[in-house]
């Protein structure tokens, strides 16, 4: 038998830490999150990604009665860009609670796997901001740190 580790190494900084792209990120996947339908969470989640040119593009949740119709944050941001020609370079995610607060949202499985084949897809790194709470960010350095044992042909 072998025994073998796998590491994620992530950073953790304040949000006067950030490089002014990735400010801007935030920012833009936090304002998504206003434009959230979920009526039944009450948990109101924005993703921005940013292009290789720049180009931000954003998505929310959308929640759907009919379970699991809806679609996270993530992939409705990720979907749309993968309509672009340019390759996604980075990711942000804010959430807010019912209580209106800044909370941390963690990418779902499905949305980890679509992560790492428009990472694979565009060949370039996809570097993932998470808003943990009004003041701190997680920052991870490339999709396959969220998901090492992807799906893959």
């Amino acid at each position: 038998m072998k025994n073998e580790v796998i590491e994620i190494k992530y950073d953790l900084l304040r949000l006067d830490e950030l490089n002014d792209k990735e400010k801007e990120l935030i920012e833009c996947a936090k304002k998504a999150t206003y434009s959230a339908y979920s009526p039944y969470s009450s948990f109101n989640v924005g993703a921005a990604v940013r292009l290789e040119n720049d180009e931000i593009i954003t998505g929310s949740n959308q929640e759907n009665i009919a379970y699991p119709s809806g679609l996270c944050a993530e992939r409705v941001a990720l979907f749309s860009a993968g309509m672009k020609k340019e390759s996604v370079v980075a990711l942000a995610i804010a959430a807010r609670n019912e209580k209106d607060e800044w909370t941390k949202a963690f990418p779902c499985g499905a949305c980890r796997q679509v992560l790492q084949e428009t990472q694979t897809r565009g060949k370039k790194e996809i570097c993932v901001l998470i808003l943990l709470n009004e003041n701190e960010v997680l920052r991870i350095k490339n999709a396959d740190s969220l998901l090492p044992f992807s799906f893959s042909f």
